[in-house]
């Protein structure tokens, strides 16, 4: 991509004005003795846990952390009952949308958070990438939020930036203006490397193609119609240890099927950079990312941050986890795919104790319905939660799911937001229907249709 010179002043001051943030938010941390951290339970933010309990640990202030998969007020009365009395309570990767909740909390609260902010915050202190021009759904993650953070914790801290970049593979992200800040120091001081190919995690080729949700083919969950496609390309074996040649012949096979249905950002997901995290155990980025999101959709956040934070007895336990899941959320993707529904202006699951189904609203709309944003609802227990996914060039066209769920959910009498690419809910039972219809309507209007 090239950026004219007015574009890189821009981008340039706007990432010292984040650095300028970012220090005064590592100032109020140091105040402190006792942090207690909360974090998202997806590989964003447990990688920005990561990276921030590190920084304090190095830093000798002890740490209590915590994954949620929300925050709400459970959360809140979670804190509030089992923070210290001079604690400091630092949220990652939440709390710049939840200026209400955050008020209810009774300690000094920091925000690191990428998520558009709404309202004014209570907040000690807070560092959002959107603050100072910077969209946080797409060139900067809460982990790379939090590594700026943690950079001025220290100089040291600069070999977490391979976290950071995992946590902005997570979320799906480019690497351009502040995630390219961080990708450039990472290079530069040797904490990450960059090969080419199929960006998709290690192992063999076909286990990978059938139990892989990221890039999802026709062929994926289909083990014979799999080893056809690799028995006509004369391809087999270990993807690490794979000719030049025969990386390339598959990559353009790969190409060729997604060119067919799936949207053109799914392309560029699927094949190019691949970002190998030299300082961390598990090196391969993309099955950093799936072991994350895994075990954090597990409740066994703690477990992957243990390894995160460089815990090496963890990694058999985590990787087995790590597999199973994987093979549930193809299944899940393959049974949805009979369940879904046209709306006027979006395409939508209603479900019912159906896991990944962020997951299963991402594959979607990348590979399967990309002409129009995707909303899936799963009713759970006592709650019904709602993960909603677009692309950029639904963006462009004026979409912004942070605003549709935040005011559908409210009108139901629950809550909502996120990214204006992709954002989540939760709301009462029952509401289902006349939430779908409330969004259906507010993305009509968005994007300029009826």
């Amino acid at each position: 991509m090239v950026m004219c010179l007015s574009e890189k002043t821009k981008n340039t001051d706007a990432i010292q004005k984040l650095t300028e943030l970012a220090k005064q938010v590592a100032d109020v941390i140091s105040g402190y003795s006792h942090v207690r951290v909360i974090s998202h339970n997806d590989a964003d933010g447990i990688t920005s846990a990561a990276i921030i309990c590190q920084a304090l640990h190095r830093n000798n202030t002890q740490f209590h952390a915590t994954i949620v998969s929300r925050l709400d007020e459970s959360v809140v009365d979670m804190v509030n009952s089992t923070a210290s009395e001079d604690d400091l309570v630092l949220f990652c990767d939440m709390g710049c949308g939840q200026s209400d909740l955050i008020e209810k909390v009774s300690f000094d609260v920091v925000i690191i958070d990428h998520h558009q902010p709404v309202g004014e915050s209570p907040a000690k202190a807070a560092i959002n990438p959107h603050l100072v021009g910077i969209d946080g759904a797409i060139h900067l993650s809460a982990s790379g939020t939090t590594y700026m953070v943690a950079r001025q914790m220290d100089k040291g801290n600069i070999d977490l930036a391979g976290l950071a970049i995992a946590g902005a593979v997570g979320d799906k992200q480019l690497f351009e203006s502040a995630n390219r800040f961080i990708l450039d120091e990472a290079l530069e001081n040797k904490v990450i490397s960059i090969k080419k190919g199929l960006k998709v995690g290690s192992g063999d080729i076909a286990d990978i193609l059938e139990y892989t949700s990221e890039p999802y083919l026709d062929i994926t969950g289909d083990r014979k119609k799999i080893d056809e496609f690799l028995d006509i390309l004369n391809i087999h074996g270990e993807i690490s240890t794979m000719s030049a040649d025969d990386l390339k012949k598959l990559t353009s096979a790969v190409a060729l099927k997604l060119t067919k249905n799936a949207s053109p950002e799914a392309v560029d997901a699927a094949i190019g950079d691949i970002y190998v995290l030299d300082r961390e155990i598990v090196q391969n980025s993309y099955d950093l990312v799936e072991m994350i999101n895994a075990c954090g959709k597990l409740d066994k956040g703690g477990l992957v941050l243990s390894l995160c934070m460089k815990d090496a007895s963890v990694i058999d336990e985590v990787r087995t986890l790590s597999g199973d899941y994987r093979r549930s959320t193809v299944a899940d993707i393959k049974k949805a795919e009979g369940m879904l529904q046209k709306g006027n202006n979006m395409w939508y699951l209603n479900a019912k104790n159906m896991e990944s189904t962020g997951i299963i609203a991402s594959t979607v709309v990348r590979y399967i319905h990309p002409g129009q944003p995707f909303v899936a609802i799963n009713e759970v227990e006592d709650i019904v939660k709602v993960s909603a996914r677009g692309t950029r060039a639904l963006i462009a066209d004026g979409l912004d799911l942070s605003y549709a769920l935040r005011e559908g959910a409210k009108a139901v009498g629950g809550s909502g937001g996120g990214h204006n690419i992709a954002s989540g809910a939760a709301i009462p039972k029952g509401k289902s229907e006349e939430f779908i219809s409330i969004v259906d309507n507010i993305i009509g209007e968005q994007l300029g249709t009826k």
